[in-house]
């Protein structure tokens, strides 16, 4: 029984060196195994545990100037990563096809094709940048805004790390262009608000604040959608790809749409609380879900 465990593992460990893209076989943290990348978010989580007792009896750090800077920062870069992303598929031909949903994944000759090596380029800085990101959460310590480390904001933060280990060591190229395009779009207009309200003078001028959540939704369903088409037209991108990015996708919609339902319901509790309409028994207008203080949603 132990042997024949061993043995699959041995030849598990064999196939996934044999099935490693060869154009990013030896890059920086796309080795073998994920245990740098696995290293670096225990560390992330060791921050996350042990920052805000690190910062409990200090002095909460003013950061304006470095926010203002770093946010900006990661607009240009996310603009010029959707820039590229976009225009190495292009160039590839992944548009010119008879199915531009469908955008073959090319293992053993990619590395041939200058192309293609452009476009794993731009996706690793697109991985790297992942980890770049771990400093919102850095941020939110410092500043003693402990109150915005949730769940899914850290569940995200590591996750999404993880994941792209998989797709730069295994698939960088093909359909997944679709995913990281439209997540580098939706950091452009995402770190473009939170650099303008890093300006206090700014904050009460971002009315579109409250869509953001709104594209970020919009975003996953367009990813999954895409990568249900391309698992049910049997679109040449490893299957395993297929299987993640779905769960990934289905995980980020139920986080993202609770928390979309947690801000909603407290907006409409504090227009609630501004126009002064008072509930019984914690429901009014047939909504009853977030109410505190005795105080209605009202729509």
């Amino acid at each position: 029984m132990k042997m024949g465990l061993l043995e699959e593992s041995s030849r598990f460990y064999e196939w996934t060196k044999e099935t490693k893209d060869p154009r990013t076989r030896n890059w920086f943290l796309l080795n073998d195994n994920p245990i740098y990348v696995i290293l670096i978010i225990l560390a992330y989580y060791f921050i996350v545990w042990q920052g805000p007792k690190f910062m409990k009896n200090r002095k909460a750090y003013e950061l304006q100037t470095f926010m203002i800077i770093y946010n900006w920062f990661l607009v240009i870069l996310s603009a010029y990563m959707t820039f590229e992303i976009v225009y190495s598929s292009y160039l590839i031909g992944y548009f010119s096809t008879s199915n531009p949903l469908c955008a073959q994944y090319k293992h053993s000759e990619a590395y041939k094709d200058p192309k293609e090596m452009r476009l794993a380029n731009v996706l690793y800085i697109y991985f790297l940048s992942k980890i770049l990101e771990f400093m919102d959460t850095f941020l939110m310590i410092l500043r003693k805004k402990d109150n915005q480390i949730t769940y899914l904001h850290v569940y995200h933060h590591s996750s999404i790390l993880m994941v792209w280990w998989i797709v730069m060591t295994y698939m960088p190229g093909g359909q997944s262009w679709m995913s990281s395009s439209m997540n580098c779009s939706v950091h452009v207009v995402m770190y473009a608000y939170y650099a303008l309200a890093a300006i206090p003078s700014m904050r009460s001028k971002l009315w579109w604040k409250k869509y953001i959540t709104k594209f970020q939704l919009t975003q996953f369903t367009l990813i999954l959608l895409h990568t249900l088409q391309s698992a049910f037209t049997r679109c040449d991108f490893p299957k395993i790809g297929e299987y993640m990015l779905t769960c990934y996708m289905i995980s980020m919609l139920i986080l993202f749409g609770n928390f979309y339902m947690k801000s909603y319901n407290q907006r409409q509790m504090e227009k609630a609380k501004k126009d002064g309409v008072k509930i019984s028994n914690g429901s009014s207008n047939s909504h009853s879900n977030g109410l505190t203080n005795g105080y209605a949603k009202l729509d």
